[in-house]
């Protein structure tokens, strides 16, 4: 007898028999999304080439209808591409939650699921169980921090889960973003990501710019004193004074305000957009006149 991950017995059963790929299902627990097509047709090449080594995992969910458990890139590889009429499955008895904990483990074993996918999965699981992080942890063989991270990766916008699923930004540019709790702000970034091919460090210094614009600003440098020098014998009439107009410093929300203004300005344009600005600086405002083309 074997245990599954919830402690349930069930039969060890490893009989193989072929089935008609018209009686099986793909699991409906399946935490993985995106199946890549190029992948699939050089898994039907190779299973063309040398058999199917390993035979698919199915339960009967009602008399001669079957769902996978695992193997369903397999399954895709032979129905799509090879056009296969039978294939050969080992017929397991298995609940939902044993099923859906299986699709989980089988895919974290062979390394196939995203970062969002098997935070998604980790979701499910929990919700379908009624199961905490630490209790889920435990039962996968990682820390409880190890699920709560992949599952703050749910706080993500849909778009930016979707890029990390097809592979267009990594988890780690993933986490930067987290920091944005504006969605807008999120796609702005991301493609600017994709567009300019930004790396996790270059994400960081951009998403730290748009939560703190005032770290932007680059210091201006020290000016040196001029040396004093001796005074002559005989003093000089004194030149008159030209009438300066003094303009009063700006204040540290002035700065703040300013500078987030030109950072949506830099982003706007970065979208494409041919936006024109002028500032002018007057004894008591800062004004900023922006011309934005109606087409």
């Amino acid at each position: 007898m074997a245990l599954n991950l919830f402690g349930h017995k069930k039969k060890d059963e490893k009989t193989v028999t072929e089935l008609p790929v018209s009686a099986i299902v793909p699991n409906r627990f399946q935490p993985r999304k995106v199946f890549q097509e190029d992948a699939i047709k050089e898994l039907a090449a190779t299973i063309k080439d040398h058999g199917l080594l390993q035979p698919i995992i199915v339960r009967e969910y009602e008399r001669d209808h079957y769902e996978i458990i695992a193997g369903e890139r397999r399954f895709r590889a032979v129905t799509s591409q090879l056009h296969w009429d039978k294939i050969p499955a080992i017929v397991t008895a298995m609940a939902d939650d044993e099923s859906a904990a299986m699709a989980i483990v089988e895919n974290l074993q062979r390394a196939e699921l995203s970062p969002v996918e098997e935070a998604r999965a980790y979701a499910d699981l929990m919700k379908s169980n009624a199961m905490t992080q630490e209790n889920l942890a435990r039962r996968i063989g990682k820390s409880q921090s190890f699920v709560a991270n992949k599952l703050r990766l749910l706080k993500l916008s849909l778009p930016v889960q979707t890029a990390i699923m097809n592979g267009v930004i990594s988890e780690r540019h993933g986490r930067e973003l987290l920091k944005l709790t504006d969605e807008s702000e999120q796609a702005a970034v991301l493609e600017r990501i994709a567009t300019d091919g930004l790396t996790v460090k270059d994400t960081a210094r951009l998403v730290q710019g748009i939560i703190n614009p005032e770290s932007l600003i680059e210091p201006e440098p020290e000016q040196e004193l001029p040396k004093q020098e001796a005074e002559p014998a005989v003093k000089p009439a004194p030149k008159p004074k030209k009438k300066v107009q003094k303009r009063r410093a700006m204040t540290h929300d002035t700065r703040i305000a300013l500078n987030t203004i030109k950072q949506s300005l830099k982003l706007v344009k970065e979208s494409g957009m041919k936006v024109k600005e002028r500032e002018e600086d007057d004894e008591d405002v800062v004004r900023i006149i922006i011309e934005i083309p109606k087409k």
